[in-house]
């Protein structure tokens, strides 16, 4: 891969032995290693045994959960939030477990689209809940940067499965908790 970033740099026009550029090929490979590392992670690694039985039979929401992801189109950052909830079904997932879910979709080239869905799948998968409710509100650098360049614009996309998608009422309990805020900056 650094090999590929010298030359990257090269087409660019840049001097890849210059002293500020040295490491730039080192950094970039760890830097997308990293970015990318919701490849090597499994849900079974995740969850972790974290699934509890349990009597709770009102809604579990975690919020405003920061999430980083690259879009697949440009490489570019998007950043944002996700509101994750769910209706268990005699079993709960221990909190800390929903950000980890949505870091392990968010840490691949993605698009907001597919990334929501993935999430809610996850849960679902899980836990096998009544319903499941995943909102994301993200910024996109692709957007920003280049292209339209527009500064002040953010996507939202929505998952429902269950009786979040059936039940008008479930999903607006769900929408309201989310706050549908101000945009995530």
């Amino acid at each position: 891969m650094e090999e590929h970033v010298r030359a990257i740099l090269a087409a660019l026009g840049e001097d890849a032995d210059r002293d500020g550029l040295l490491k730039t090929p080192e950094r970039v490979r760890k830097s997308l290693e990293f970015l990318t590392s919701g490849y090597g992670a499994s849900l079974e690694q995740i969850v972790n045994g974290a699934v509890y039985e349990e009597t709770v039979d009102e809604m579990i929401a975690v919020c405003d959960i920061e999430m980083y992801s690259l879009c697949e189109h440009h490489m570019l950052p998007f950043v944002g939030k996700a509101h994750v909830a769910y209706l268990p079904n005699g079993r709960i997932l221990g909190l800390s477990k929903l950000p980890r879910i949505v870091d392990m979709f968010a840490r691949r080239l993605q698009v907001q689209e597919r990334l929501t869905q993935q999430i809610a799948d996850a849960v679902m998968h899980v836990l096998e809940p009544k319903g499941v409710g995943v909102v994301v509100e993200a910024d996109h650098f692709c957007m920003r940067m280049r292209g339209v360049e527009k500064q002040s614009s953010y996507a939202v996309t929505s998952c429902m499965r269950g009786r979040f998608r059936s039940d008008p009422r479930t999903r607006s309990e769900f929408l309201n908790l989310t706050g549908q805020r101000k945009p995530p900056r």
